[in-house]
């Protein structure tokens, strides 16, 4: 199943875009930022499932800058930590500009891969800990690592959510989680999917903790693998879910293997607990388009349908 398209479009064309934000790491003592200063805002203040629509955007900010972000009628938005898929990091006034209209804004990054074009990738690759592991045949810039070793969360991890937490993002929106069946497991002998399994989870349910103790109702939302849910713990830590193509296939594919009925089963049950459902799928055709959306109010999810490269603002599914 394909994963977020990353954001190699943008680096390989060289698009220079308009670095707002000062760039450079957080240290390991700095706190997160001051107080997180909630605007009067219905949605923000109810439950995570009262979400109706949201917006998902990776690349392609125009000028560097969120006002399009900003001015959309969606209720939630994701986007990257920062502008260039680099150190071009959107600082707490533009997050701030972004919440100000009335939604809550997640920021993107992977908890399961290292992309070489990121910040990270040197250090995460001198690791004595051998962080990398297989590449990702998909996505050729991009491997797997070992997300249970502790240089994982000090080298990118935790540094990642620092950065979301200073920044005032309302939550984190966890991309590669499937890195637990993705992994070459003879580059870890010894070890089963359910371990690697329980070791995404245990990251998971870390990451809700450090930052839910910084920042108490700080989303958390990973994305895809919903069959984690059967693992101790997961639900506990999760706030809402991230599904893409429960129904279309990228791009304009209908949806009916037998992979995408087992994933939409596993999300209806994450939906029933009472968490959020993101739901994204890329299609063109109006009529998948028309389509999509029914199934999303049927099931009652939050969805959007989406051009694959994620790199512009579709309408929500109420005006479609």
């Amino acid at each position: 199943m394909p994963r977020t398209v990353v954001l190699l479009a943008v680096l390989a064309a060289g698009v220079t875009l308009i670095a707002l934000a000062a760039g450079g790491g957080l240290a390991r003592s700095e706190k997160a930022g001051p107080p997180h200063t909630e605007p009067a805002v219905a949605i923000r203040q109810a439950a995570a499932t009262q979400v109706g629509s949201w917006v998902y955007q990776l690349q392609g900010y125009p000028d560097g800058r969120l006002d399009e972000i900003a001015a959309s009628p969606h209720d939630l938005a994701v986007i990257d930590l920062a502008r260039d898929a680099g150190s071009s990091w959107f600082s707490r006034l533009e997050v701030g500009r972004v919440r100000a209209s009335g939604k809550v804004v997640l920021a993107y990054f992977e908890i399961g891969s290292i992309e070489d074009f990121r910040p990270e990738a040197a250090a995460v690759r001198a690791s004595p800990q051998g962080l990398v592991l297989n590449r990702w045949e998909d996505w050729p810039e991009e491997h797997f690592v070992r997300y249970w070793e502790e240089d994982w969360w000090e080298l990118a991890v935790r540094p990642r959510l620092d950065r979301a937490l200073a920044a005032g993002f309302d939550g984190v929106y966890l991309d590669t989680p499937l890195a637990y069946e993705e992994i070459d497991k003879s580059l870890v002998p010894g070890t089963s999917r359910t371990e690697l399994a329980r070791r995404m989870v245990a990251l998971i349910a870390r990451i809700s903790a450090y930052a839910k103790e910084r920042r108490p109702g700080f989303w958390v939302v990973p994305q895809n693998s919903p069959e984690l849910r059967v693992v101790r713990g997961y639900l506990e830590a999760i706030d809402g879910i991230g599904m893409e193509e429960l129904f279309v296939k990228a791009t304009d594919e209908p949806c009916t293997e037998d992979w995408c009925e087992e994933n939409l089963e596993h999300t209806r049950a994450i939906r029933q607990a009472g968490k959020l459902v993101l739901a994204v799928d890329y299609a063109d055709r109006p009529d998948l388009v028309i389509s999509t959306c029914r199934r999303y109010a049927q099931e009652g999810f939050a969805g959007y349908v989406a051009s694959l490269a994620l790199d512009s603002i579709r309408p929500p599914c109420g005006s479609v």
